[in-house]
């Protein structure tokens, strides 16, 4: 029980300090040296990341003994009258106050830089949806007219990131056959951007566009968002359990999953500033052509324990509440070292293995990217998959290709029946190429795509291609052969 009560702690600020982007650890490193004075700064650059992935803890000459590293706090103990024996501290060793009461020139300039580098960093005016979807297509080598066509689409997007209307009233009143087909490729892209639900036409498909085959849930929440959403907004479990033979347990927890979802994806840019993004991990490419990881924490303070502090608590002279305080405020420093020399090292092993495994998507871009799961990363790097969450969640990763956020290359995927992983992305491109190269008067049957793609080396059942033709907004082999006929006469 002791042991859980000192773990815990030290538990959750490791997993908080882990989930921080670069510009919130500043933040929160600046914020822990104005409340702990046993914090201090190194005066040189802290070394960064060694060969490879192994990073060398870097280790002050002020860096605290053993025992300081042993010391385990009283959790019951009060902190209240910690501001009232500070000042006391103040009274009685003046001179260490007076020794930095007047900044050297050092801190002069960095404090210079600090605001340099702030001033940098502010957003000249907020970014809109359309922005940061545009700066997405810049990824993409488009011919020009799929890629007039996709700025139109964003450019109609709602406040919420809804297209309104119909696809074709987006095109002229001349527009053949090849426009619609160019208008649904383009609308397809855009779905595929971030932030996930962009360019639904309806709330049904919003949601089922933020879906990733392997999630928990995913085929329950595919059905009950596909067939009941009505259900669900009256609250009618029941009618949903005898419909779909769920439990009423299994529809709550499903539920719980689907109120993750957003309704509304693009009403995050409405009003509000967007901050410039800031990588936390580099790619640089070796002489043997791989990608290396290495993170970005040449800002990031290099913190010890001052040894002034450390000399007060080890003065047989100083009084048993004084040595509390130290002893107390030493621990949550050490923690803070610790969380942040670990965060280093999870988000460094973690960033290789993914770039590891989709060298393909960085080498030719995000068509090329491979079915990737963050338990697979999780296996590989030996952590638990929700550490894997945290270490990329908000994080951003500087590539040859441009930056990405690390969860964009998690893939969901479908697996073929040769048993190997395809990722969904390579389907829907694949089987879209099929569809507008066949001939419109004889189109392709779903058990004519399975052939077809089977042919690429893509070997999927029917009812996955089914599933995806429905989802992409094509329609039956019955339907496009009419539409071509009216078309014709």
């Amino acid at each position: 029980m002791v042991q859980k009560q000192v773990l815990a702690p030290r538990m959750i600020q490791s997993m908080e300090i882990l989930q921080l982007p670069i510009l919130a650890l500043q933040e929160r490193i600046e914020q822990e040296m104005e409340e702990n004075p046993v914090l201090e700064l190194c005066e040189d650059e802290p070394e960064s990341a060694a060969e490879g992935t192994e990073l060398q803890e870097r280790e002050s000459p002020d860096a605290p003994t053993e025992e300081e590293r042993e010391l385990v706090i009283d959790e019951t103990h009060s902190n209240k009258d910690d501001f009232e024996r500070l000042m006391k501290m103040d009274e009685q060793w003046p001179e260490h106050f007076e020794e930095r009461s007047h900044p050297s020139r050092g801190e002069i300039e960095e404090a210079g830089e600090r605001r340099l580098d702030a001033m940098a960093n502010m957003a000249a005016r907020p970014q809109s949806l359309q922005d940061y979807l545009h700066d997405q297509l810049s990824w993409f080598d488009l011919e020009p007219p799929f890629r007039a066509m996709a700025d139109r689409i964003i450019y109609n997007l709602d406040a919420n990131g809804y297209l309104q209307g119909r696809l074709e009233d987006l095109l002229g009143p001349d527009a053949g056959q090849e426009d619609k087909d160019l208008a649904r490729r383009a609308l397809d892209l855009v779905q595929r951007l971030d932030p996930p639900g962009v360019g639904a036409q309806d709330l049904r498909e919003c949601l089922l566009l933020q879906l990733v085959s392997g999630d928990a849930h995913f085929e329950q929440l595919h059905v009950l968002i596909s067939d009941h959403l009505e259900d669900l907004e009256h609250n009618r479990l029941p009618v949903i359990s005898r419909k779909t033979g769920y439990s009423i347990e299994t529809i709550q927890e499903v539920l719980a999953e689907l109120r993750k979802l957003n309704p509304k994806p693009g009403a995050v840019f409405n009003n509000v500033v967007v901050p410039p993004v800031s990588p936390d991990v580099f790619l640089e490419q070796d002489e043997d052509g791989r990608y290396v990881a290495r993170l970005e924490d040449s800002q990031t303070p290099s913190l010890f324990i001052s040894p002034y502090y450390r000399k007060i608590f080890q003065d047989a002279a100083t009084s048993a509440e004084t040595r509390e305080y130290i002893k107390r405020k030493v621990n949550s420093a050490q923690w803070l070292i610790d969380s942040i020399q670990q965060r280093r090292g999870t988000l460094t092993k973690v960033a290789q293995a993914i770039a590891d495994h989709q060298k393909e998507f960085i080498d030719k871009g995000p068509e090329a990217i491979e079915p990737l799961k963050m338990q697979q990363i999780a296996d590989k790097v030996g952590i638990h998959v929700t550490t894997v969450s945290r270490a990329v969640d908000e994080k951003w990763i500087q590539t040859p290709r441009g930056i990405f956020p690390l969860r964009r290359f998690f893939c969901g995927g479908t697996t073929s029946a040769a048993g190997e992983e395809v990722a969904w992305d390579t389907v829907r491109l694949k089987l879209q190429e099929i569809v507008d190269n066949e001939d419109k008067q004889h189109p392709s049957s779903d058990d004519q795509l399975v052939l077809k793609l089977a042919s690429e080396g893509l070997t999927v059942a029917r009812r996955t291609v089914t599933k995806y033709r429905k989802s992409m907004g094509i329609l039956s082999s019955r339907q496009r052969r009419d539409w071509s006929g009216e078309k014709e006469s």
